[in-house]
């Protein structure tokens, strides 16, 4: 399926339902299609052919999301842009991706003007909501375009290039396949509950240019409704879910914090909810136990990545549960189970896959699984090495097929011999009472080859001492593994979607000494 195809999906189970909505707004299905059916026939106009890749700077908005199908329906490649990175970044993207024209908010305005010079390849820029020197506005880039619809199908199959991000060198373009995103929906439809009548409602605050836009793909497929937030209101999400009756939304673990933590949570409806997927980073036990029981029986788990998208394994809210009732608390440290369409195994430096118990680099096989890297065959090969695609996590397989992430492989630290995974110290760490959040890196040390550092973010209004939180995490895991050195800081430094950035906390703690 191409990305439109959900959409013309959703529009045949009922044109006139509420498709995109948006501070009480809402486009209709048919609206919708029809403005992307204007977008495809304007890009055609513009010189656009399949295959071609075109981009989009926006926070979250309907239009700019209508984008993404009319850029489909013309047979070209959209290709997500995070309008929070920096300037140099998203120039780097969009010549690495080889973008021909550009959408973007006046919001951004800025940000195009620092990079528009440096984008020879760049023949068209079109503002959404404004005029801006220099660009299109979007009436008059609509203007020319035929009235007959443009549907055209793309080429190799490609429907979106991806930015891996640059924090730890030159970001990669992941090409992603319709083949891809339809596994995708399909897994997610086959693995989470909702609605018997086929119409989900699904509340999207997170940022649509990552995880909470490719989850919009089922949910239209079934005729659902989109709640668009257009920025980040932690009370004005939970509001939402009872004026909306949401049945599912997805958020990353540090945000769901804030969820728990904000004083209209528990007198809030929240009885529509089927499925709060929670993904992107590791959760803490403890708050998921919470979660559980403040917010509902509804948490679901999803883990995938950028060449894998989302549901590489799953555990759903059932799962979360044993038959008798109770919380699975050993469950809840796991990603979940591999899905049905997804190869899962464990493999060792020489590309021998372990038993379970065994700790190895995570790897996967299956459809879900992209065709590589855009212009980078070096990079391809060394993701697919023996016939898998290598995902840089470690972690292992119980003995009932639950996966468990124990860390990235960038990130294990070897103290004093012993391999220390820094999962499991912020693990135990995220289950003191007075810690909001944490993250474990590992810094040379002479006595230990490395030491293990830890940095933690205390819940707002409480404090912590250094001494009391070493030996909270040495009475739970032991000596070798508790932190030899431990910073408090109000806040960890963050990447744009929301990521704690070790390589920032490392450089902090380097440049300190």
């Amino acid at each position: 399926m191409r990305l439109v195809d959900y959409l013309d999906k959703g529009a045949s189970l009922g044109p006139d339902e509420p498709c995109l909505t948006t501070d009480g707004s809402s486009m209709t299905y048919e609206q919708v299609r029809e403005l992307s059916s204007r977008v495809a026939a304007a890009l055609a106009a513009r010189g656009i052919e399949p295959g071609e890749k075109v981009a989009i700077i926006s926070a979250n908005d309907p239009v700019a999301f209508t984008c993404v199908f009319g850029i489909s329906r013309a047979g070209a490649v959209w290709c997500p842009v995070n309008p929070r990175n920096v300037a140099a970044e998203n120039r780097e993207l969009l010549e690495l991706f080889d973008v021909t024209l550009v959408l973007f908010q006046s919001g951004f305005a800025g940000l195009v003007e620092q990079i528009r010079g440096d984008l020879p390849l760049v023949r068209t820029w079109v503002c959404l909501d404004a005029e801006v020197d220099g660009a299109l506005g979007f009436e008059e880039f609509l203007a020319p375009a035929e009235e007959d619809v443009i549907d055209r199908h793309p080429v190799d199959d490609v429907a979106m290039i991806v930015g891996t991000g640059g924090t730890t060198g030159r970001p990669k373009g992941v090409v992603l396949t319709g083949a891809n995103l339809e596994t995708m929906t399909a897994l997610t439809l086959m693995s989470y509950p909702f609605p018997e009548d086929g119409r989900p409602v699904y509340l999207a605050l997170a940022p649509l240019t990552h995880a909470a836009g490719v989850l919009c793909f089922p949910m239209m497929s079934l005729g659902g409704e989109v709640i668009v937030m257009r920025a980040p209101d932690i009370g004005r999400f939970v509001a939402l879910i009872e004026e909306h009756r949401v049945t599912h939304t997805f958020l990353p673990p540090t945000v769901i914090y804030g969820v728990l933590g904000h004083p209209a949570l528990d007198t809030t409806d929240l009885s529509s909810l089927q499925c709060f997927w929670y993904g992107a980073a590791p959760m803490s036990v403890s708050q998921l136990e919470e979660a559980l029981t403040r917010i509902g029986p509804v948490m679901a788990q999803l883990f995938g990545q950028t060449e894998a998208p989302m549901m590489i394994s799953t555990m759903s809210p059932a799962q979360h549960f044993t038959a008798s009732g109770e919380v699975a608390r050993q469950r809840l440290a796991s990603a979940g189970r591999p899905t049905p369409l997804v190869t899962v195994g464990i493999m060792d430096l020489d590309g021998r896959l372990l038993p379970p118990g065994e700790r190895g680099e995570i790897v996967v096989r299956g459809s879900l699984v992209t065709p590589g890297y855009y212009r980078n065959p070096e990079a391809t090969a060394e993701a697919s090495l023996h016939g898998w695609h290598h995902t840089g996590d470690i972690g292992y397989l119980d003995e009932v097929g639950y996966l468990f992430i124990v860390d990235r492989a960038k990130d294990m630290i070897i103290s004093g011999g012993f391999n220390v995974y820094s999962t499991e110290v912020e693990q135990a760490l995220l289950a003191h009472p007075d810690v909001q959040d944490c993250a474990v890196v590992g810094l040379p040390d002479e006595k230990w080859g490395e030491r293990v550092v830890a940095v933690v973010q205390p819940v707002a209004g409480r404090s912590l001492t250094p001494e009391e939180v070493a030996a909270f995490v040495k009475e739970r895991i032991g000596s070798v593994k508790a932190p030899k050195q431990v910073e408090v800081w109000p806040d960890l430094p963050r990447s744009t979607v929301g990521k704690v950035l070790k390589k920032d906390i490392k450089d902090t703690l380097r440049t300190a000494r």
